[in-house]
């Protein structure tokens, strides 16, 4: 039986996403900027409900293209709100718009959403290296200044336990647990390999 991090339990959506995806690192704006949008969306939630309205959210909002998440008007984002496939609060689907405006400003002062992120970790995925899962936090000092600066340039629903779990599922840092076969297939996909790639 494969060995892996205790989150997923049984359920298939939530294996492949664990299999697939959490903890490769992510370089490509756009992929950046949906990652930090959906982990606001689930303030409150669990991500398995927000991964499962994942296909709608991308629907509804352009792919998550920054610059036309950035144009939506106030009547589309109203409309959604009727939308059952996605989380419908105000605050959090406005907060989409909202964020793609202060990324257009981040892309603007620091070339690419991309450069920006990944400067909190020196631009090089960091080893959790987590025995069980009693060793995962939910938020560290890092996710602290994250929250903290991307607060101060305009961004919402991005607390410290909320960036640390983006941190996670962009790999910036592994931390899927090292009994996990995971763990050792992304424990050495660094920048240099990794950068020119466009994960999703």
């Amino acid at each position: 039986m494969t060995a892996r991090c205790w989150w997923p339990g049984t359920d298939p959506d939530y294996i492949e996403y664990h299999d697939r995806e959490w903890g490769v690192p992510v370089y490509e704006d756009r992929a950046l900027f949906e990652c930090l949008c959906l982990e606001g969306q689930q303030a409150g939630l669990s991500w398995i409900t927000i991964l499962k309205k994942r296909a709608r959210y991308r629907t509804c909002f352009k792919h998550f293209e920054i610059d036309r998440v950035a144009r939506m008007q106030d009547r589309t984002l109203e409309r959604l709100l009727l939308d059952r496939g996605l989380v419908r609060n105000r605050l959090k689907l406005y907060a989409i718009r909202s964020n793609a405006r202060a990324c257009q400003a981040v892309q603007e002062e620091f070339g690419s959403f991309s450069a920006y992120i990944w400067s909190f970790v020196g631009g090089c995925p960091m080893d959790g290296k987590r025995r069980n899962r009693k060793s995962v936090p939910a938020s560290a000092a890092l996710s602290d200044a994250m929250s903290i600066d991307l607060k101060r340039r305009g961004f919402t629903f991005v607390g410290s336990t909320i960036c640390y779990a983006f941190m996670q599922a962009t790999g910036m840092i592994n931390d899927h647990t090292r009994n996990c076969f995971r763990y050792s297939q992304l424990k050495n996909q660094g920048l240099p390999s990794k950068k020119k790639g466009t994960n999703s």
